[in-house]
């Protein structure tokens, strides 16, 4: 560990000394093998990304819990906006999060299919058509999550809507693993990963409790994004922890987006594994605000060595290094 800190203290003296960028004195200490072409990173343009945290109201009944829920989300996008940011992340729910029990025919008592007819569908709509304006007079681009509601008798789809600059929804990421509740009572899956690019830099959707879903993550990998927005209201397990560990093994940024009244706050995860920012942690809603920039300290390792190593591991290249020897093939060959 100590030597890992010197290196990276010599890395850093370098940078500072010739103005280079973190990877590029990098690339002073780790030259490839003679004759070996190094991969590099993608030419990642640095992105402004914030990420917020809002209190979760659960009856979408309640006309005024809506309008408060808009008003604050809104506040929020002023706040990322002053602070710099091109795009902004919410959490599922941030306008209302149904319960299952108010939502339920046999409710609230008993969990059974959900009435969706009690939802203030025009209320909802017209909060989410303020924060898709309110996105083109900032020049934001918002991923907002909500519920999609289809034609009848069809349940809705929980979603994210990704609102851009312009105040369109230029995609949509409905959530495809659901919990058990969600999948048999309340809405129905999503079919298909879903991706989307602001200004060069390229951003996978995730929902609810699919973080407890490493192949999905991998799966995002291999679709070459830079950022997984992952948004949730909530679910068991150490979800910090494994956004953490999503970044690290797929050596891309991770965004974590909670509500304010969640056991940790919303943050943003490097490629390496660090928290870069988090959010207030006295439950209040905020925002936290970072650079994507994959020449930084927190990504270069990571992003230039890590994730190019693994692709090129998972190719088939050990087959040619494998051998035929009885003692290989003996598993109870000892010593």
């Amino acid at each position: 560990m100590t030597a890992r800190r010197n290196f990276k203290r010599q890395v850093r003296a370098r940078a500072a000394k010739t103005g280079e960028s973190y990877t590029s004195a990098l690339r002073h200490f780790l030259p490839t093998p003679s004759g070996d072409v190094m991969s590099e990173a993608r030419n990642l343009n640095s992105v402004r990304l914030a990420v917020a945290q809002t209190p979760v109201r659960e009856d979408p009944r309640d006309v005024e819990a809506l309008r408060e829920s808009g008003r604050e989300v809104r506040a929020l996008m002023r706040e990322a906006d002053a602070q710099g940011a091109r795009i902004v992340h919410f959490p599922e729910g941030a306008i209302c999060f149904p319960s299952k029990r108010v939502m339920s025919v046999d409710g609230p008592d008993a969990v059974g299919p959900a009435d969706w007819d009690r939802c203030r569908w025009p209320v909802l709509r017209s909060e989410l058509a303020v924060i898709a304006e309110l996105a083109r007079e900032l020049r934001l681009w918002t991923v907002m999550p909500s519920v999609h509601r289809l034609s009848g008798p069809n349940r809705p789809h929980n979603s994210l809507y990704v609102i851009s600059d312009r105040g369109e929804v230029v995609t949509r990421y409905d959530e495809r693993l659901l919990s058990k509740t969600k999948v048999s009572y309340m809405y129905s899956p999503g079919v298909s990963p879903v991706t989307f690019e602001v200004d060069g830099v390229r951003f996978g959707c995730l929902l609810g409790m699919e973080i407890h879903y490493p192949e999905l993550f991998a799966e995002y990998e291999k679709l070459d994004v830079d950022c997984v927005l992952f948004s949730t209201s909530g679910t068991p397990g150490n979800t910090a922890a494994q956004a953490q560990g999503h970044a690290t093994v797929n050596s891309y940024w991770v965004s974590l987006s909670v509500p304010a009244q969640h056991n940790a706050p919303s943050g943003i995860v490097a490629p390496n594994g660090d928290w870069l920012a988090r959010c207030r942690a006295d439950g209040s809603p905020s925002v936290a605000v970072v650079n994507l920039d994959d020449s930084s300290e927190a990504a270069a390792d990571a992003v230039t060595y890590g994730r190019p190593w693994r692709r090129e591991a998972r190719s088939g290249i050990y087959s040619e290094h494998q051998v035929s020897d009885p003692r290989s093939e003996d598993r109870t060959s000892a010593f």
